[in-house]
Order: C-alpha cells, then sequence, then structure tokens
C-alpha cells in the first residue's frame, strides 16, 4: 500500500511537471496564464499577477457572502426596522396579519411574532421584562443569531455588552444577567394564546428599559408595520457589503473570524476604517454577490451536503434548521450549515431542534415533488397529511417565495394551512391540502394559491412533537402534482 501511494504520488508530480515545464502560457478553470519561462522556472507576467490578485480576492469574497449570510441578515433587518417601520432602539414590533409578515424571513403566518433590536452602546445595559403565566416563547440572540438566552421563563432579563460592567446589586434586585458578545442584539418572542384578546393582554407585559430607568421606565409602546413595506432578506446590492463593513467596525471580533477578516482587508473592509470602495474592489464584490447567491441557493435547496437536513432515505423533506444553535461542529465551524439555514429563516435555538430535543418546534423544508422536480408555481400539487399529526400543539404548513424566503405573495393573501383552521378532513382523519394556481373545486378552504411566474417551497411545522414523528411510525409523504 506504501508503494502504491508513493508511486502514485511521483506519477502526479511528473504529471504536473509536463504540463507546465516548457509551457510559457499554461491554460486554467480562469483562463490562461502567462509566464517569463514557463510554469515551473519562470515567473508570472504582471498581467497574470493582476488576474491572479483579482481571482484570489473574487474567490475569498464569494466565501465571505456565505460565511457573512447570518450577521448581514440580523444587521440588515435592524436597519430597516429603523429606515422603513421607524422603530426605536429596544421597541418591541408586533406583527400579526399576512400583511405584517410579507417582510420575514419564513414567518410562521400561524403565530403573532414580537421582535425588537437593541444597541446596548446607545443606552447601556438594557431590560427585557417577561410576564408570567407561560404564553411565551422567546429567546435573546447575537448579530450572528447565535442565542444569548431561552427567555420562556418568566423574569427581568438584563443584558449587558461585552465591554459594559454588571452592575453592582443586578442580581439582588432580582435581574437574571445575560452577557451578550456584541454590542447589538435580537429579542425575538411569539405570543402562544389563540385569541388576538389574550395576546395583546400578554404583549402589553412585556417590557423593554434601559436599565438606569429601572425605578421609573419610560414608556415604550409596540408598534406595527401598518401597511409599511418592509423586507427581511439580505440586499442584493453593494449595502450587502456596506452591512457587513458597518457591523465589524461596531463589534468586538471573534477570534473564529480573524482569518476572514484578513481576506477582506484587500477588498476595502477592514475594522476601523471607512468602507469605500474602488471601481475595481466594486467589481469583485458585485460579481461575488452573484456567484455567492447562487452557491447559496444550490447549498440551501439541494441540502445534499448536509447531514443534518436528513429526514429519511426517499422522501424529498428535509430538516430545515441544518445547524447546531451554536454553529459549531466538534472540529469546525459549521459553515455551509449556517448558510444554508440563515439564508431562508432567521434565529436558531435549542427549542428549533425538536427532530433532536423531543420538545419545541420541528421546521420541515421541500423544494422537490416525489418525482424529484423542483416545485413551481405553475404547477398544481397535493399534500395528504395522514391521520393524527403527532404534534401536541398544532401543526402547520407556510408557502414562502423562492426569490426573498418570505411568505408567498399572491392574489389570494393568504400563505398557510394549519390544524388551527376549519379544514375539509377525509373520513380516515386524513387531510389533503393543495397548493396551485387555481383552487379545487370544491377544497377552496384547503388550498394556498402559487403564481405561474414563481418558484416556492414551503415549512411543515409541529409545536411540541410526539412520540409518532420522533420514532418514525408516522411520515410525512411527499408533494405530488395534481394532474387531475
Amino acid at each position: 500500500m506504501r508503494l502504491l501511494t508513493k508511486l502514485t504520488f511521483i506519477s502526479l508530480i511528473l504529471l504536473a511537471s509536463s504540463i507546465a515545464t516548457g509551457q510559457v502560457a499554461v491554460d486554467s478553470r480562469i483562463g490562461q496564464l502567462e509566464f517569463t519561462k514557463d510554469f515551473v522556472n519562470g515567473y508570472p507576467t504582471n498581467e497574470t499577477v493582476a488576474k491572479l490578485y483579482d481571482e484570489l480576492d473574487f474567490q475569498r469574497a464569494v466565501q465571505a457572502y456565505l460565511w457573512s449570510i447570518p450577521l448581514v441578515g440580523f444587521v440588515n433587518w435592524q436597519h430597516v426596522d429603523g429606515r422603513d417601520l421607524g422603530a426605536k432602539n429596544g421597541q418591541l414590533i408586533l406583527v400579526e396579519t399576512y400583511e405584517d409578515k410579507l417582510g420575514g424571513l419564513t414567518f410562521n403566518v400561524t403565530t403573532p411574532y414580537v421582535f425588537s433590536f437593541v444597541d446596548l452602546l446607545k443606552e447601556g445595559p438594557f431590560v427585557i421584562e417577561t410576564p408570567t403565566g407561560g404564553q411565551v416563547r422567546g429567546a435573546a440572540h447575537d448579530m450572528w443569531q447565535i442565542q444569548i438566552t431561552q427567555m420562556t421563563e418568566p423574569g427581568k432579563y438584563l443584558f449587558v455588552g461585552p465591554d459594559q460592567e454588571i452592575p453592582a446589586d443586578a442580581e439582588r434586585e432580582g435581574f437574571i444577567v445575560k452577557r451578550s458578545t456584541m454590542n447589538n442584539f435580537f429579542v425575538g418572542v411569539r405570543l402562544m394564546p389563540e385569541t388576538r384578546e389574550e395576546r395583546i393582554a400578554v404583549l402589553q407585559q412585556i417590557k423593554p428599559y434601559a436599565y438606569s430607568e429601572r425605578s421609573n421606565p419610560a414608556a415604550r409602546p409596540f408598534i406595527r408595520p401598518d401597511g409599511k413595506e418592509w423586507w427581511g432578506y439580505q440586499p442584493r446590492t453593494m449595502e450587502y457589503w456596506e452591512r457587513l463593513a458597518e457591523s465589524i467596525n461596531n463589534e468586538p471580533i471573534r477570534e473564529v473570524d480573524r482569518y476572514m477578516l484578513a481576506m477582506l482587508k484587500p477588498l476595502g473592509i477592514e475594522k476601523g476604517k471607512e468602507f469605500s470602495p474602488d471601481a475595481r474592489q466594486k467589481k469583485i464584490l458585485m460579481e461575488a454577490l452573484l456567484v455567492g447567491e447562487a452557491m447559496a441557493k444550490a447549498n440551501d435547496y439541494d441540502k445534499t451536503r448536509l447531514e443534518k437536513a436528513h429526514y429519511l432515505d426517499g422522501s424529498n423533506w428535509h430538516f430545515a434548521t441544518t445547524a447546531d444553535w451554536n454553529q459549531r461542529a466538534e472540529h469546525y465551524q459549521q459553515l455551509d450549515g449556517s448558510a444554508a439555514w440563515f439564508y431562508e429563516a432567521v434565529t436558531n435555538d435549542e427549542a428549533m431542534h425538536g427532530q433532536e430535543t423531543g420538545w419545541g418546534q420541528v421546521y420541515m423544508g421541500a423544494s422537490k415533488d416525489n418525482d424529484g422536480d423542483w416545485l413551481d408555481g405553475a404547477q398544481d400539487y397535493v399534500l395528504r397529511v395522514l391521520a393524527d399529526p403527532p404534534a401536541e400543539a398544532f401543526w402547520s404548513i407556510t408557502l414562502y417565495d423562492v426569490s426573498t424566503r418570505c411568505i408567498i405573495v399572491n392574489d389570494q393573501k393568504k400563505a398557510d394551512l394549519s390544524s388551527r383552521q376549519d379544514l375539509q378532513y377525509n373520513k380516515d382523519g386524513s387531510v389533503d391540502l393543495y397548493f396551485g394556481p387555481e383552487a379545487p373545486t370544491g377544497k377552496e378552504a384547503n388550498w394556498v394559491q402559487t403564481m405561474p411566474n414563481k418558484a416556492w417551497f414551503p415549512y411543515f411545522r409541529l409545536y411540541s412533537p410526539t412520540k409518532p414523528f420522533l420514532d418514525k411510525s408516522w411520515i410525512l409523504p411527499d408533494i405530488e402534482k395534481r394532474n387531475d
């Protein structure tokens, strides 16, 4: 075996030498490379040096795009909340209607969301007070979308920045102290009561305020989009890189990111310096934006490289949460898993991995039908959900546009079907759900409209999964084409 390995290695060296020796110009995947003598014995020409530097920076920018998807997703969303919705620091935003939720990455239409971004440099340590009663499910995340803490237990959560001192009397005063690794962070909660009246009553008990105001907190009433258009997906313009540069300048540097920051420096993104790219850098960054997103789509919607996505052999459903909540495997950062999840979604915590924990939520996605064909807005489909779906709380299916990863925009103004709706069930307890441009006659209640000029994908959610799902005695069938 050792002899074979040694001979193979020598053969490869000889092959490479035979190709390159004596050739002043060498063909490569990036075009022709020219040298003063030949590849082995000469220097690259000035033109080739310039080409290689451009390619080096392009490759690094593409990988920087994939690496920074979770960070830019949050930084841009924070920017949009302030610019488009008028949200102040720490102010809660309630989204509960179809129109409210159009801008959120893979939002669930069934339950309302409440969220806020906090900049700890603006007002110092900050408090989010949650009510008793168990009607709130939430968590806080840093700007890399890594969980800081679950917030399902009631209490006064005090968040302290990386360079801020913990107030001496905080714990004695009953505050639950949490250290944020970043100056900015996100808080998101779901309001679980079924009636709007109950939900608003719970929401009014969630109190955000600066710790310095604790004796007499200023009122920070929640707001809603109220018809204002907003979009939380990552930009497809130079704004993407502007948001990245902004965060690098505003936040501490993680040790794990030092190599990536070295790669960004020749592209004009460097901590402590204003981002002002020249024409060459702009061209490379825009090209990398295109190729980077194309790679993100392949990585996200195909998922064949992501082990954590696997649901069942032969099934076209997959688990959407493709990275651990801390984005770390035993020996590496989960770069591809994080890029796939955060390209189409926001936040990641223990409660979102119900297939592993046996509690919380399960998020299942699909991009192909039972024939292995990509889902198409011009095609009619049916999904049969078998009797007794294994969810203690409820189940739902929501459709999203591939272009934005936000809830599908259709004439029907409806994106979901769920066990909380008045659906038509079959005699055996199963239910047929329909997706397509036109409603099936007599089955309108079980239908979500798709648009012929758009691709779409669904999330099937189980809230509080039960044993039949966990032991796979209950299986979710594939989506099938309807040809009737």
